[in-house]
């Protein structure tokens, strides 16, 4: 008598898109890095530039590194912000050309396309994870103690990963039907680098500007990341504030995708 095999259960619409997004992903960090000398070494040597220029000058040529922009180690206290700030900064700036890039796939495929930004996310944010152990070599070598409040540190991750994604979901089909809005997104990241905490603290600010600072959703970020090194930067309103916006971002990006899709094929 013929045995018949049982056909195997389809996999679901979830299980698929999370292997397409891990593939892509993975494409993604190959190519980057495939034709590359350094390959992963180049995703901090920026920042430990970026981080080594702003340490010179704040504290070398204007003495203002400990207790009025920031706290000491202030090489530590840069590198905090400076390395979520290269993930963000990254996968928005390539969310602009997430449709345009690969048009013809874009087209063709039949998986969700909130695909094309979420892999950018994900992709940067491996990157910036693969960086963390340069932050604690850091923290080591400058004698920054770690405390209990690095258990925030995935929190600040899962924060940044919906505001991120929240802010790609917006710009990448919007760039589609306004080409010059890659030119101004780039121009609006260089002005959110300097109005958030990055080279300077959420709780260094003053008061008076400190409550609207709070609502820039990168602020509660950064005070989860630093205060694992540096316990005074946590500031618990910044940090509702910043969930509270991202959540509203991420809504926001998820209406604005799902109504421009249809529009987005076509004008591809």
């Amino acid at each position: 008598m013929t045995s018949v095999a049982a056909p195997r259960p389809a996999r679901s619409s979830a299980a698929r898109y999370r292997s397409a997004l891990w593939l892509l992903t993975k494409r993604d960090l190959r190519v980057r890095y495939s034709t590359s000398a350094l390959g992963y070494l180049w995703s901090i040597i920026d920042p430990l530039i970026m981080a080594g220029i702003y340490w010179f000058v704040f504290t070398q040529v204007f003495d203002r590194g400990a207790g009025k922009i920031g706290e000491q180690p202030y090489i530590v206290f840069l590198l905090a912000g400076l390395l979520p700030w290269m993930w963000f900064n990254g996968a928005v700036s390539d969310s602009t050309r997430a449709f345009l890039r690969e048009a013809k796939l874009v087209r063709s495929t039949s998986i969700p396309r909130t695909i094309w930004v979420n892999r950018l996310v994900l992709s940067k944010g491996i990157e910036f994870i693969a960086a963390i152990p340069v932050l604690a070599l850091f923290a080591i070598v400058y004698h920054a103690p770690v405390n209990g409040y690095a258990l925030l540190f995935p929190v600040g991750i899962l924060l940044q990963a919906v505001l991120t994604t929240a802010v790609g979901l917006i710009v990448a089909p919007a760039v589609v039907f306004f080409r010059d809005l890659e030119r101004a997104t780039k121009l609006l990241l260089r002005f959110l680098f300097y109005a958030s905490p990055i080279v300077y603290g959420i709780t260094n600010l003053p008061d008076s500007i400190r409550t609207i600072a709070s609502f820039n959703p990168l602020a509660g970020v950064m005070s989860l990341y630093r205060a694992a090194f540096f316990p005074a930067q946590l500031d618990w309103f910044a940090v509702g504030a910043s969930a509270l916006v991202s959540l509203v971002l991420l809504g926001i990006g998820i209406a604005l995708f799902q109504r421009s899709e249809r529009s987005v094929l076509k004008e591809l």
